[in-house]
C-alpha cells in the first residue's frame, strides 16, 4: 500500500520515543517497490530514516537484514544502517526507523582510478568479504557454496527462458557460461548481493580533491548472503571504467584474506548481465507493461552487441583480469563535485561525466536497464 508522509512521520514518531517531527519528505512510489522510505527531521534537528515494507516477503528480508547488520556494526570500518526504533503495523509486520547516514551515493561512471575513492570501495569491499560467514547464517541468511550457486542460476536462466522474451544467442552465451565448471571455483564469501552505487556513501575530507574521497556507509542489505564475490563487482564492471575497475580490484586484492580467484571479473560480468533477467521476471509477475516492453528492448540490444563483439573475434567476458595495475604515467583527474551547502554533514558526491561517448550505445545494456529497474530498498 502506498502511505503518505503523513502516516511515515507518524510511525516514525511512535518507533523512537521522544522523536517530534517537523517535516518529512517520501520517496516517490514506483511499481514493485518493496518499502515505503521517507526522510523525516525533527525538532532537535536530526534526521531519521523510515521503511515501511509492503509484503510480508519484504517485511522478513529487512528482519533477516536487521540482524545481520546488528552483527556487522563494529566489525567493519564504514557505517551500516543500525534502527533505533520499530513499530507493528496494522497488516502484519514492523516499520523500522533509523538515524540518517551522512554521504552522498557514488557514480560509478565517474569514479576516478588511481589513489583515493576507487581504492577505498576496494578496501571497503574486501573488509565485507573478510567477515565470518556464521555472522551471515547466525542472521538467518542464505549461504551457497560454489556448486549450488551456479545451479541456483541455472534454475534462473530457465525460468527467464520460459517468458519467451530473451534472444536464444543469449539464452545460449549464458547458459554456456553458467555450465562451464571452471569458471565456478570460488569460496563462499559474505557478500552485499545488490551493491551498487546508489547502496555506496562517500563523504570527503577535501571538497576539492576527489583522493580525498572515502566510503563512509553502505545501505540496502536484503539481498546479503554467503555466495559468489564476483554478485558485488557486477554494477562496478557494468557501469565504471575499466581503469577504475583495475584500481578497485588492485586494493581489493591487497586487504582480502584469501586471494580472489582469476575468474571473479568474468563472473562479475556475466552477473551484470543476468540482472535483467530478474528485473524482467519481476515486471513479468506484476504486470507491468511498459517495464516488460523496456527491459525486452534493452535484452535485444545486448544481443545485437554481444553479436557485434563475435563478430570481431572478442572474448567479452574475458576482456578483463586480475592482472596487476600497470604504473600510470598522469593520475586520472578528480570527478565533479557537488556540494549540499544546507547540510554540513553532507559532503560531495560523485557525478556522472557528461564527455561519455555518445556512440557508446550499449553500455552494456544492465546501464539503460536500470531505468525500470525495481527501485533501490532504501537504506536498510
Amino acid at each position: 500500500m502506498d502511505r503518505s508522509p503523513a502516516q511515515l512521520a507518524a510511525l516514525a514518531s511512535a518507533a523512537v520515543p521522544g522523536l517530534d517531527p517537523v517535516s518529512v519528505e517520501a520517496l516517490p512510489s514506483l511499481p514493485g517497490q518493496a518499502f515505503d522510505v521517507a526522510f523525516v527531521e525533527d525538532q532537535e534537528h536530526r534526521r531519521w530514516v523510515v521503511r515501511v515494507p509492503r509484503t510480508e516477503v519484504a517485511g522478513a528480508e529487512m528482519d533477516r537484514s536487521v540482524a545481520l547488520l546488528g552483527l556487522l556494526a563494529r566489525r567493519l570500518p564504514f557505517a551500516v544502517p543500525a534502527p533505533r526504533g520499530f513499530v507493528a503495523l496494522g497488516t502484519g509486520g514492523r516499520a523500522a526507523v533509523y538515524p540518517f547516514l551522512p554521504g552522498h551515493p557514488l557514480e560509478l561512471s565517474a569514479l576516478p582510478a588511481g589513489p583515493g575513492l576507487a581504492a577505498e570501495l576496494g578496501r571497503a569491499i574486501g573488509a565485507l568479504h573478510n567477515t565470518d560467514p556464521a555472522l551471515f547464517e547466525e542472521a538467518g541468511l542464505p549461504a551457497y557454496d560454489a556448486d549450488a550457486y551456479r545451479t541456483r542460476r541455472l534454475t534462473e536462466l530457465d525460468r527467464a527462458a520460459e517468458t519467451g522474451r530473451v534472444p536464444t544467442t543469449l539464452l545460449t552465451r549464458w547458459e554456456e557460461a553458467l555450465e562451464d565448471v571452471a569458471l565456478w571455483r570460488f569460496a563462499a564469501t559474505p557478500t552485499h548481493g545488490d551493491l551498487g552505487g546508489e547502496e555506496v556513501l562517500a563523504v570527503f575530507e577535501d571538497q576539492q580533491d576527489a583522493a580525498s574521497g572515502r566510503v563512509k556507509a553502505m545501505t540496502g542489505w536484503e539481498d546479503a548472503k554467503v555466495a559468489d564475490p564476483a554478485d558485488d563487482f557486477a554494477a562496478l564492471v557494468a557501469e565504471a571504467s575499466p581503469e577504475a575497475v583495475d584500481t578497485v580490484l588492485e586494493a581489493y586484492a591487497h586487504v582480502r584474506v584469501e586471494r580472489p580467484d582469476p575468474n571473479l571479473l568474468v563472473r562479475a560480468r556475466l552477473g551484470a548481465e543476468l540482472r535483467m533477467l530478474g528485473r524482467l521476471t519481476g515486471a513479468l509477475a506484476r504486470q507491468d507493461v511498459p517495464a516488460v516492453e523496456v527491459l525486452s528492448t534493452q535484452l535485444r540490444r545486448l544481443d545485437a552487441s554481444v553479436h557485434a563483439a563475435m563478430e570481431r573475434g572478442e572474448d567479452d567476458y574475458r576482456r578483463t583480469s586480475l592482472a596487476p595495475v600497470s604504473p600510470r604515467s598522469r593520475p586520472a583527474p578528480p570527478p565533479a563535485l557537488v556540494v549540499d551547502d544546507d547540510d554540513e554533514d553532507e559532503l560531495p558526491e560523485v557525478v556522472r561525466d557528461e564527455a561519455a561517448d555518445p556512440e557508446d550505445e550499449v553500455t552494456d545494456a544492465t546501464e539503460t536497464a536500470d531505468e525500470v529497474s525495481e527501485p533501490r530498498r532504501g537504506l536498510g
